[in-house]
Parts: structure tokens; C-alpha cells; sequence
């Protein structure tokens, strides 16, 4: 499987509540209302977007990696207000060893509504389903309870910390590193359908 087939044309995915989609440069402003906030940069490696032309910028690197069918991120829009809240993608794969990493970033008006998990659910069922993938992996800095929840809820079995791993923000910070198998994630959709 290789990365062009899946990503040239990125799939619309669709949940109860949410449909994940390409960004749209119209996403702009939704995209800044989170991506501004210090409570949602202190945990992400990127700083907060001091301005529309950061989010701008963001939204070129997004627009460049479809056009070169390379992994990129889905728009997580909510279905009752047709707003962008956040984004989740793979942000990386690895066809030979089938095994990719996702991440995920959501506005705080929306923390604590099961929405992250409900967009994680969907990307690795696609994962496993059509990447063909057996392993499924997140990792977040060791102060992200929050994430941390959410990989717990979609099935990821902690595997350890990974000590001062990333240079973000002017230091070292710990990384904790979840992962769902395959055969984890079928045994748990048989054990939701009995």
C-alpha cells in the first residue's frame, strides 16, 4: 500500500457527529480561535498563532500536502454547526512496517464531549480497514492528561515514556508513547458487537 493511493484524494469520514474532511481555506478563522490559545499550544510543538497569517501558513504546509498525496490532516468539523473545531491526522506512516502515528489537536470549547475520541475511533478503524495497518500508535508530552485519556479510551495500551525525547519551547519534555495493535482493535470491535 503504498501512501499516494490512499492520500491523493483524502477521504471524507463521517461519524455520528463529526465529518472529517480536507481544510478549506474558508477554515481560517475556525482554525485560529484554537490554534491562538495558550491552553492549546503549551501542548503541542508548535507555538500559538499570534496572527491569521500564521494560521494562513498552516493552511498552505496542509494544502501543499494534498496536492503532493502525502499524509495530511483532516478538518474535524462539527455536523450541528458545520464549524472546523480541530484536526487529526496520521503524522506519519510507515507502509513496509504497516504502522503509522495519528495526532490531534481540538478547539477547548469542545474538550471533555468525547469528540476527540469519537474522531480517533474513525481514523484508526480507516487505518486498520484500508492502510492496512498493524500497528497504530500516539504519543503527548507526560502533562498531557487529557490525551492521555483519550488514547486510554480508544484502546491504547500504554508502552512507556520516552525521556526527554522532544526539544520543544526552549526544553526537554517526556513523551508517553500508547499503541493499539490489529488484533487489539478487531477483538474490541467484536467484544462492542456482542
Amino acid at each position: 500500500m503504498e501512501i499516494q493511493q490512499i492520500f491523493k484524494e483524502l477521504p471524507i469520514l463521517e461519524t455520528d457527529r463529526l465529518l472529517l474532511r480536507k481544510l478549506r481555506r474558508e477554515d481560517a478563522e475556525d482554525i485560529f480561535q484554537y490554534a491562538s490559545k495558550e491552553e492549546v499550544a503549551r501542548n503541542v510543538t508548535w507555538d500559538a498563532h499570534l496572527t491569521l497569517s500564521d494560521t494562513e501558513e498552516y493552511l498552505d504546509f496542509a494544502f501543499a500536502q494534498y496536492e503532493g498525496s502525502s499524509v495530511a490532516p483532516w478538518g474535524i468539523e462539527l455536523k450541528e454547526t458545520n464549524s472546523l473545531i480541530g484536526t487529526i491526522d496520521f503524522v506519519n506512516w510507515h507502509p513496509k512496517h504497516k504502522k503509522a502515528e495519528i495526532g490531534y489537536v481540538l478547539s477547548p470549547f469542545y474538550w471533555n464531549k468525547g469528540l476527540t475520541t469519537e474522531a480517533a475511533n474513525k481514523i484508526i478503524e480507516y487505518g486498520f480497514i484500508n492502510m492496512d495497518l498493524i500497528r497504530i500508535q500516539a504519543r503527548c508530552f507526560s502533562t498531557n492528561k487529557a490525551s492521555e485519556k483519550v488514547m486510554k479510551k480508544i484502546g491504547m495500551m500504554f508502552e512507556g515514556v520516552e525521556r526527554q525525547a522532544l526539544y520543544t519551547k526552549g526544553q526537554h519534555r517526556d513523551v508517553m508513547v500508547y499503541s493499539i495493535l490489529r488484533e487489539e482493535y478487531e477483538r474490541n470491535e467484536k467484544r462492542k458487537r456482542l
